[in-house]
């Protein structure tokens, strides 16, 4: 008796594998369509629109500066705060662009 029951449990076929690894699948497909998925959406949005960037566009910062961009470089960008207040950022601190003016400087 104790044999028989050993050799059902060592051989479960394909409906055994299936019930066992079937919801791990099932929450990974999941968790890729409800998460992973829509992340890569955004990055790829984002990574856009840094490059997009360009003379003369209102941006925010991550911070919640609100500037124009005066001068670009690949890393970096100078923002005109006021007439006379200009700062340097990294690029990736841009957070939006609020609009573009496009070169009437």
């Amino acid at each position: 008796m104790w044999l028989a029951a050993s050799d059902a449990a060592a051989a479960p076929g394909i409906e055994g594998y299936l019930v066992t690894y079937g919801p791990l699948v099932l929450m990974f497909v999941v968790l890729y369509f409800l998460l992973i998925r829509p992340q890569q959406k955004r990055q790829k949005a984002r990574n856009m629109m840094l490059s997009n960037l360009k003379k003369g566009d209102k941006v925010v910062t991550i911070g919640g500066l609100h500037g124009t961009i005066i001068e670009l470089t690949d890393d970096t960008v100078i923002l005109r705060v006021n007439d006379v207040t200009k700062l340097t950022f990294e690029r990736s601190a841009v957070n939006t662009v609020q609009s573009s003016s496009g070169s009437a400087e």
